[in-house]
């Protein structure tokens, strides 16, 4: 089985390059607005003093989702999500979902997207991401976060990453299409 980690900052094009890798390979795709969307509309926004609990139920169900389909005969999945390069732990954080695929001895990629902030407002507002995210309706709220979110998720940096199976993608001018076939490529999915 095959993992392909998309990571990057907000609105850099995780989803829609998963997408698009989806559609030319045998991948499947969970993007991080697939079971956290729901828990919103149940449980209210990610503002207040109710983060962490939204925060466990949404690990519990990815947990399951992943289990499940470690278990299955699918040839691999695309998983996206933020990575705090910021933070000397930052592996840490992506520690259960490896171990969730580990014991199907997968093979793990890893593919981070860049872009400018100026870039990524103009993403922000795209019709296929408030399609899927309604949370980031709100284009002045979902603009703000995304300019506070690069306070804490911020790009690695040279050399930060020592990883096999590792590939950083500067898709401020690409399309979509484009950097799937590049990561399909890279990868030999």
């Amino acid at each position: 089985m095959k993992i392909i980690f998309i990571f990057g900052s907000t609105a850099v094009g995780k989803m829609t390059v998963g997408q698009e890798l989806l559609k030319i390979t045998d991948l499947r795709l969970y993007h991080n607005h697939i079971m956290l969307e729901p828990i919103l509309e149940i449980f209210g926004g990610m503002d207040g003093e109710q983060n962490e609990h939204k925060r466990r139920i949404l690990s519990r169900l990815r947990n399951v989702i992943l289990e499940e389909f470690a278990a299955s005969e699918h040839y691999g999945l695309i998983v996206t999500g933020m990575l705090s390069m910021g933070n000397p732990n930052w592996e840490a954080s992506l520690a259960p979902i490896l171990k969730i695929f580990e014991q199907c001895n997968a093979n793990f990629y890893y593919v981070e997207l860049f872009a400018s902030q100026e870039v990524r407002l103009q993403r922000n507002v795209t019709e296929n991401r408030l399609k899927h995210k309604a949370s980031k309706r709100d284009i002045a709220v979902s603009n703000q976060r995304l300019i506070n979110d690069d306070a804490k998720y911020c790009y690695s940096t040279d050399g930060q990453i020592t990883i096999d199976n590792y590939v950083k993608i500067d898709n401020s001018d690409l399309t979509p299409d484009v950097v799937a076939y590049m990561i399909k490529e890279k990868f030999s999915l």
